[in-house]
């Protein structure tokens, strides 16, 4: 059986308790960034969707998770690049138990502001909503060569 090692002085004072109150935040904030927020049985909330952006040569792709959301209860607006996705789904359960008669709804909202690269625009943009999956394309702007000017 090893004995523990001795404590000194040293190891006493180098110490800090705040150390370990900032690793525990970080551990924390590590956690939560894993771990999608899950829904709840009768929850309610927002909850930011997951999403990819990928950039092709003439469009940019927005593929957004939204399980559960029928197409009219999707909000989609374009400004200053940036996609809004506002969108809700709701559910309403009843339910009757020797002379019990108990009713529940919940009403669940995703929010989500995604960034978009310059030079993208609404005219001619498409969305399509299948299985719980919407995927945004926009198309892309062709760039303004600008012109060179001569030092006199």
């Amino acid at each position: 059986m090893k004995l523990p090692a001795k404590r000194t002085d040293r190891d006493i004072y180098s110490w800090d308790p705040f150390d370990e109150i900032r690793k525990m935040q970080d551990y924390m904030e590590q956690m939560f960034r894993n771990f999608p927020v899950l829904e709840s049985r009768f929850g309610t909330g927002t909850l930011s969707p997951l999403t990819d952006v990928a950039e092709e040569d003439n469009k940019v792709v927005v593929t957004t998770d939204l399980p559960g959301v029928d197409r009219e209860n999707v909000e989609l607006n374009l400004r200053d690049n940036i996609l809004v996705v506002s969108a809700g789904k709701g559910k309403e359960e009843e339910t009757e138990k020797e002379g019990y008669l108990r009713k529940e709804r919940s009403f669940m909202r995703y929010y989500r502001e995604i960034p978009l690269p310059d030079g993208v625009t609404e005219e001619g943009a498409t969305a399509q909503l299948r299985n719980g999956v919407l995927t945004v394309t926009l198309p892309k702007t062709k760039s303004v060569t600008g012109k060179k000017i001569q030092i006199e």
